[in-house]
């Protein structure tokens, strides 16, 4: 279940857990820079990118003009500008939902979005999708619209986009090819899209052990692309894999998750400047946990960091990690989970931070009004604050079309270049 399909499921819950005591901690302050009312967009599920002019940009996927989501900016001191609304054209074309956007060495954006395209003709929650351009000028480009090969042969949901160091475009899709379970993809600069794998194509008892509905891709130190999957792999748990895709397109199973190292991962890998992999699961783990904290090595030894224990309705650190990891300029690892906190029935959210070797500690309770499902990960700014999204929360009425920006200090250095 994709982090969209989870959000959609358990929507209507979170209205009735709305209230929890903040916990305030010296020397760490969160200051909510934006909180969306429909107008302005709603529902913001990606991170943000700090740009080379300094600003935030980032995305939602509800809200704005045509009720599409939105492009928007957003100043270090919380002015909001929307960039672009999208479904502006003739039956979405430009397409509705749009993830993450990244800034290209062109000095334009790129990004993709979940539904719409020429070749779907409804925003509905199972659309079609597209890549796209935006220039400085705010022009928008329509690079590639999903489905256009028969049976959706060339991926349908695109799910992930990142620039190769070759200039290329590299990404996934959630649904789509021969085995309607995800692909990977190429996309040149000018539109050209080969599709690179095609994700359950080898079964062994019936199940897909390359692995099935890919998430996430980075490219890594050695220049092969990784990933994960959210369900596949050899055992019977399909707990997902994760995964070395050339980019040519040959695949190895780096790493088959079994439900005590956790399951469904939503969140991307990391790579950390020990050159091992970091990343979470929003299940298994320990007795009674939801979720974990793991490290991998580049063979693939996996080692779990931290489950995230719940047992008689006591979260005291938090449940479902569905992020990626960041590390900070200090070394340790920074997260976020979605889920209930401390014995109250709330599933508002934490920041925490983990150091390489497992100690976690819970640096911020979200309280609904200063935002709610933190699901994206967080980034640090070039003055070495962090920055962050929240799906919902903020704005106490606002049609579900909630969600906030805010900003995080824990007073480290300037961030590394990476």
């Amino acid at each position: 279940m994709s982090k969209r399909q989870h959000r959609s499921k358990t929507l209507l819950t979170l209205f009735a857990f709305c209230v929890v005591t903040a916990v305030t901690m010296s020397a760490q302050t969160l200051t909510s820079l934006v909180k969306f009312n429909g107008a302005n967009g709603g529902q913001p599920e990606s991170s943000l990118i700090q740009a080379s002019d300094g600003n935030f940009y980032g995305t939602t996927t509800a809200g704005g003009t045509n009720s599409g989501g939105t492009i928007f900016r957003v100043t270090p001191a919380g002015k909001l500008t929307v960039v672009y609304s999208f479904c502006s054209l003739t039956d979405c074309n430009d397409g509705g939902m749009p993830g993450q956007v990244l800034q290209a060495r062109d000095g334009n954006a790129y990004g993709f979005t979940v539904t719409g395209g020429a070749n779907c003709h409804q925003l509905v929650e199972i659309g079609c999708g597209t890549i796209f351009k935006l220039t400085p000028q705010k022009t928008l480009t329509t690079l590639y619209s999903f489905c256009v090969q028969t049976n959706c042969a060339d991926g349908w949901n695109p799910d992930s986009l990142i620039q190769g160091t070759d200039g290329n475009f590299y990404g996934t899709t959630f649904h789509g090819g021969p085995n309607g379970v995800g692909e990977a993809f190429k996309l040149t600069p000018e539109g050209v899209l080969t599709v690179l794998y095609n994700f359950c194509s080898q079964l062994n008892g019936g199940n897909c052990t390359d692995g099935a509905q890919p998430e996430n891709l980075m490219q890594a130190a050695d220049g092969n692309l990784y990933g994960t999957t959210l369900s596949g792999g050899s055992g019977n748990a399909s707990c997902g894999i994760v995964f070395q895709l050339t980019t040519e397109g040959a695949l190895t199973v780096v790493h088959d998750f079994t439900a005590s190292e956790g399951c469904t991962s939503h969140s991307g890998l990391i790579q950390a400047r020990d050159g091992n992999f970091y990343g979470t699961t929003q299940e298994g783990g320990a007795a009674h946990s939801r979720g974990t904290v793991y490290k991998l090595t580049t063979s693939g030894t996996l080692t779990r960091l931290h489950s995230f224990t719940c047992n008689q309705g006591s979260c005291p650190d938090g449940e479902d990690p569905v992020a990626a990891l960041l590390q900070g300029s200090d070394g340790n690892l920074y997260g976020t989970t979605r889920g209930v906190l401390g014995g109250v029935e709330s599933i508002d959210g934490t920041i925490f931070k983990i150091t390489t070797a497992g100690q976690l500690t819970t640096l911020h309770q979200f309280t609904y009004t200063d935002g709610a499902w933190p699901i994206a990960a967080l980034i640090q700014a070039a003055k070495g604050d962090f920055y962050g999204t929240t799906l919902l929360g903020g704005l106490a009425k606002c049609n579900s079309s909630c969600g906030t920006v805010f900003s995080f200090s824990v007073g480290l250095n300037p961030a590394r270049k990476q």
